[in-house]
């Protein structure tokens, strides 16, 4: 049997998926992981790699998905995109951070989309571009 907690955020990454899905984005890959790393989905949009993190949480759950995205979990993602833009050789590729919210009430999921979800210039310092700081 799974826990509650572990299906909610699967449904949510579903939900997050098929709402990107049927807004255009193309779905590359979900939850790739290196070592201790992981991106939940990677799509594309155009020429732009898109790494979506996605926060699901019940309605009366503990604070919003947005404040989940903590400035330790937002330098994970840093790296883990960093990791993965170098296995693809993607360095001149358009890229960016977005944050689908997911809220589950009862069975239903809404999603909200944040393109652009965090300035990684800011937190981690210069930067060519808004989002990478190397």
């Amino acid at each position: 049997m799974v826990a509650d907690h572990l299906a909610t955020g699967t449904a949510g990454e579903n939900a997050a998926a098929e709402y990107l899905a049927g807004h255009g984005y193309s779905i590359v890959t979900r939850n790739w992981r290196a070592k201790q790393l992981e991106l939940d989905i990677i799509c594309t949009k155009g020429d732009t790699v898109i790494f979506a993190e996605v926060k699901t949480r019940s309605c009366s759950g503990m604070g919003t998905a947005q404040e989940a995205l903590s400035a330790h979990k937002i330098s994970k993602l840093c790296k883990a995109a960093q990791l993965y833009i170098s296995q693809h050789n993607l360095w001149d590729t358009p890229c960016r951070f977005d944050l689908l919210a997911v809220t589950r009430t009862g069975n239903t999921y809404q999603v909200e989309h944040i393109q652009d979800a965090f300035e990684l210039s800011q937190l981690m310092g210069g930067g060519n571009t808004a989002w990478q700081p190397w």
